[in-house]
């Protein structure tokens, strides 16, 4: 199991956590998750948008991190389940609190900038 080893310093708490849940799908994975255990599949159908490798490799950095939990049950064909691990529970204020920002900036982020009012910002030559 790898483990970062970040310096005592400012804004390295943020970092920490950041790093944790980089990138498109994590916290997409961890949202889900929010709701109780999840089959693979079930993830999947969720997240249109992912590839099963994409899924599957993030599930394990996620599990790697122990943020999540999979449980394989011994049948055939293989059941596996993912769940928040206490760790990974303890950031439910935290995806809660991203969920609530995207759903008031939704139309913004979604759209860009609806007039000529947001401009690029002047380069210097």
């Amino acid at each position: 199991m790898k483990r970062r080893n970040f310096a005592r310093r400012p804004g390295c708490a943020v970092e920490a956590t950041l790093d944790l849940i980089d990138g498109k799908w994590k916290g997409v994975i961890l949202f889900h998750l929010l709701a109780g255990t999840q089959r693979f599949g079930e993830l999947r159908r969720r997240m249109p948008g992912i590839t099963q490798r994409m899924l599957t490799k993030q599930l394990r950095a996620l599990e790697e991190d122990r943020l999540v939990i999979r449980k394989v049950y011994a049948e055939v064909p293989p059941r596996v389940e993912y769940t928040l691990s206490e760790i990974g529970e303890s950031l439910r204020p935290v995806i809660e609190t991203l969920r609530a920002w995207g759903e008031g900036h939704q139309e913004r982020l979604s759209c860009g900038p609806a007039s000529d009012d947001v401009k690029a910002p002047d380069r210097a030559a």
